[in-house]
Protein backbone atom coordinates (compact mmCIF):
# COMPACT_ATOMS: atom_id res chain seq x y z
CA UNK A 1 0.00 0.00 0.00
CA UNK A 2 1.42 3.32 -1.25
CA UNK A 3 0.67 5.69 1.91
CA UNK A 4 1.48 8.97 0.52
CA UNK A 5 -0.55 8.02 -2.70
CA UNK A 6 -3.51 6.63 -0.86
CA UNK A 7 -3.85 9.51 1.28
CA UNK A 8 -3.65 12.08 -1.87
CA UNK A 9 -6.46 9.67 -3.53
CA UNK A 10 -8.77 9.56 -0.40
CA UNK A 11 -8.66 13.16 -0.31
CA UNK A 12 -8.54 14.12 -4.20
CA UNK A 13 -10.86 11.87 -5.41
CA UNK A 14 -12.45 9.92 -3.06
CA UNK A 15 -15.93 8.55 -4.69
CA UNK A 16 -13.15 6.82 -6.96
CA UNK A 17 -11.10 5.67 -4.46
CA UNK A 18 -13.21 4.45 -2.12
CA UNK A 19 -14.61 2.00 -4.80
CA UNK A 20 -10.35 0.88 -5.41
CA UNK A 21 -10.69 0.40 -1.70
CA UNK A 22 -13.83 -1.30 -1.53
CA UNK A 23 -11.82 -4.46 -3.14
CA UNK A 24 -8.97 -4.57 -1.51
CA UNK A 25 -8.20 -7.37 0.73
CA UNK A 26 -6.29 -5.63 3.87
CA UNK A 27 -5.56 -7.29 7.22
CA UNK A 28 -5.93 -4.78 9.85
CA UNK A 29 -1.84 -5.10 10.79
CA UNK A 30 -1.40 -4.41 7.44
CA UNK A 31 -3.86 -1.08 7.50
CA UNK A 32 -2.17 -0.29 10.97
CA UNK A 33 1.74 -0.36 10.40
CA UNK A 34 1.24 0.56 6.77
CA UNK A 35 -1.47 3.42 7.43
CA UNK A 36 -3.13 4.28 10.37
CA UNK A 37 0.31 4.50 12.49
CA UNK A 38 2.38 6.96 10.21
CA UNK A 39 -0.84 9.13 9.35
CA UNK A 40 -2.05 8.63 13.92
CA UNK A 41 1.30 10.36 14.56
CA UNK A 42 1.43 13.66 12.59
CA UNK A 43 -1.13 15.66 14.93
CA UNK A 44 0.57 14.46 18.47
CA UNK A 45 3.63 14.35 17.26
CA UNK A 46 3.01 18.45 15.52
CA UNK A 47 1.45 19.24 19.03
CA UNK A 48 4.23 18.15 21.41
CA UNK A 49 6.62 20.20 18.81
CA UNK A 50 4.27 23.09 18.50
CA UNK A 51 3.72 23.29 22.25
CA UNK A 52 6.80 22.98 24.00
CA UNK A 53 8.97 24.92 21.11
CA UNK A 54 6.40 27.87 20.76
CA UNK A 55 3.25 27.80 22.77
CA UNK A 56 0.27 29.83 22.63
CA UNK A 57 0.44 33.77 22.92
CA UNK A 58 -1.53 34.83 25.14
CA UNK A 59 -2.31 38.93 25.60
CA UNK A 60 -0.49 40.86 28.03
CA UNK A 61 0.65 37.71 29.63
CA UNK A 62 2.87 36.23 27.09
CA UNK A 63 3.23 32.81 25.77
CA UNK A 64 2.24 29.74 27.81
CA UNK A 65 4.44 26.51 26.61
CA UNK A 66 4.12 23.20 27.88
CA UNK A 67 7.74 21.52 28.87
CA UNK A 68 8.86 18.91 26.36
CA UNK A 69 8.63 16.07 29.02
CA UNK A 70 4.92 16.76 29.51
CA UNK A 71 4.34 17.50 25.65
CA UNK A 72 6.20 14.37 24.91
CA UNK A 73 4.40 12.54 27.48
CA UNK A 74 0.87 13.69 25.97
CA UNK A 75 1.74 13.13 22.41
CA UNK A 76 2.54 9.34 23.14
CA UNK A 77 -1.07 9.49 25.13
CA UNK A 78 -2.72 11.16 22.63
CA UNK A 79 -1.56 9.03 19.58
CA UNK A 80 -2.06 5.76 21.79
CA UNK A 81 -5.63 6.94 22.13
CA UNK A 82 -5.75 7.66 17.95
CA UNK A 83 -5.23 3.76 17.48
CA UNK A 84 -7.52 3.20 20.01
CA UNK A 85 -10.01 5.33 18.68
CA UNK A 86 -9.87 3.86 14.81
CA UNK A 87 -10.75 0.35 16.39
CA UNK A 88 -13.44 1.83 18.36
CA UNK A 89 -14.66 3.66 15.31
CA UNK A 90 -14.87 0.55 13.21
CA UNK A 91 -16.26 -1.13 15.54
CA UNK A 92 -19.37 1.50 15.32
CA UNK A 93 -19.66 1.41 11.80
CA UNK A 94 -19.87 -2.55 11.97
CA UNK A 95 -22.41 -2.59 14.70
CA UNK A 96 -24.24 -0.03 12.94
CA UNK A 97 -24.23 -1.18 9.42
CA UNK A 98 -27.21 -3.52 9.66
CA UNK A 99 -29.60 -0.63 11.40
CA UNK A 100 -28.87 1.29 8.29
CA UNK A 101 -29.50 -1.69 5.69
CA UNK A 102 -25.61 -2.08 5.64
CA UNK A 103 -23.92 -5.57 5.91
CA UNK A 104 -21.97 -5.93 8.79
CA UNK A 105 -18.52 -6.48 8.20
CA UNK A 106 -15.80 -5.59 10.70
CA UNK A 107 -12.72 -6.12 8.07
CA UNK A 108 -14.46 -3.14 5.77
CA UNK A 109 -15.69 -1.38 8.93
CA UNK A 110 -11.57 -0.31 10.11
CA UNK A 111 -11.08 0.51 6.62
CA UNK A 112 -13.72 3.17 6.47
CA UNK A 113 -12.94 4.39 10.12
CA UNK A 114 -9.37 4.45 8.64
CA UNK A 115 -9.21 6.26 5.54
CA UNK A 116 -12.29 8.36 6.36
CA UNK A 117 -9.64 9.90 9.31
CA UNK A 118 -7.24 10.76 6.83
CA UNK A 119 -7.75 14.35 6.40
CA UNK A 120 -8.34 14.88 10.00
CA UNK A 121 -4.81 13.26 10.35
CA UNK A 122 -3.40 15.46 7.84
CA UNK A 123 -4.97 18.65 9.40
CA UNK A 124 -3.08 18.17 12.50
CA UNK A 125 0.25 19.11 11.35
CA UNK A 126 -0.96 22.73 12.27
CA UNK A 127 -0.50 22.29 15.18
CA UNK A 128 3.48 22.45 14.90
CA UNK A 129 2.78 26.33 14.91
CA UNK A 130 0.04 26.88 17.56
CA UNK A 131 -1.21 30.14 15.91
CA UNK A 132 -2.08 28.39 12.65
CA UNK A 133 -3.79 25.21 14.47
CA UNK A 134 -7.46 27.06 13.73
CA UNK A 135 -6.45 25.23 10.00
CA UNK A 136 -7.18 21.81 11.79
CA UNK A 137 -11.10 22.44 10.85
CA UNK A 138 -10.17 21.49 7.32
CA UNK A 139 -9.93 18.39 9.10
CA UNK A 140 -13.83 18.10 9.26
CA UNK A 141 -13.86 17.10 5.89
CA UNK A 142 -13.38 13.32 7.18
CA UNK A 143 -16.79 13.68 8.03
CA UNK A 144 -17.80 14.00 3.72
CA UNK A 145 -15.11 10.56 3.39
CA UNK A 146 -16.97 8.97 5.99
CA UNK A 147 -20.41 9.63 4.53
CA UNK A 148 -18.84 8.51 0.86
CA UNK A 149 -17.39 5.61 2.52
CA UNK A 150 -20.38 3.74 4.33
CA UNK A 151 -22.32 3.24 1.21
CA UNK A 152 -18.92 2.00 -0.58
CA UNK A 153 -17.69 -0.67 1.89
CA UNK A 154 -20.50 -0.84 4.20
CA UNK A 155 -23.00 -1.65 1.42
CA UNK A 156 -26.04 1.03 2.90
CA UNK A 157 -28.40 2.25 0.90
CA UNK A 158 -27.19 5.93 -0.34
CA UNK A 159 -30.18 7.64 1.30
CA UNK A 160 -29.68 6.57 4.57
CA UNK A 161 -25.80 7.35 4.64
CA UNK A 162 -26.61 10.60 5.98
CA UNK A 163 -28.52 9.42 9.06
CA UNK A 164 -25.89 6.40 9.48
CA UNK A 165 -23.26 8.85 9.19
CA UNK A 166 -24.97 11.24 11.61
CA UNK A 167 -25.49 8.25 14.40
CA UNK A 168 -21.68 7.05 13.66
CA UNK A 169 -20.03 11.08 14.40
CA UNK A 170 -22.64 10.99 17.69
CA UNK A 171 -21.56 7.77 18.85
CA UNK A 172 -18.21 8.25 18.85
CA UNK A 173 -18.07 11.22 20.17
CA UNK A 174 -19.55 9.74 23.18
CA UNK A 175 -17.42 7.15 23.40
CA UNK A 176 -14.24 9.45 23.10
CA UNK A 177 -15.75 11.94 25.51
CA UNK A 178 -16.20 8.51 28.29
CA UNK A 179 -12.19 7.58 27.03
CA UNK A 180 -11.12 11.53 27.67
CA UNK A 181 -12.22 11.45 30.54
CA UNK A 182 -10.96 8.36 32.06
CA UNK A 183 -7.53 8.99 30.25
CA UNK A 184 -7.52 12.51 32.48
CA UNK A 185 -8.02 10.67 35.24
CA UNK A 186 -5.54 7.68 34.88
CA UNK A 187 -2.83 9.82 33.06
CA UNK A 188 -1.84 13.23 34.73
CA UNK A 189 0.11 14.09 32.08
CA UNK A 190 -3.09 15.08 30.44
CA UNK A 191 -3.26 18.06 32.61
CA UNK A 192 0.01 20.07 31.48
CA UNK A 193 1.78 22.26 33.57
CA UNK A 194 2.09 25.13 31.82
CA UNK A 195 4.72 27.90 32.22
CA UNK A 196 4.61 31.60 31.01
CA UNK A 197 7.27 32.99 28.76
Amino acid sequence: MDLIGRAKAIVLNPKQEWAVIEKETTTTAELYTGYIVPLAAIGPAAWAIGMSAFGVAMPFMGSLRVSPATAVGSAVMRFVFALVGVWVLGWIIDALAPKFGGQSNSSQALKVAAYSSTAAWLAGIFGIFPPLAILGLLGLYSLYLLYLGLPALMKSPADRSLGYTVVVVIAAVLIFAVIGVISSQIFPVNRPRITLG
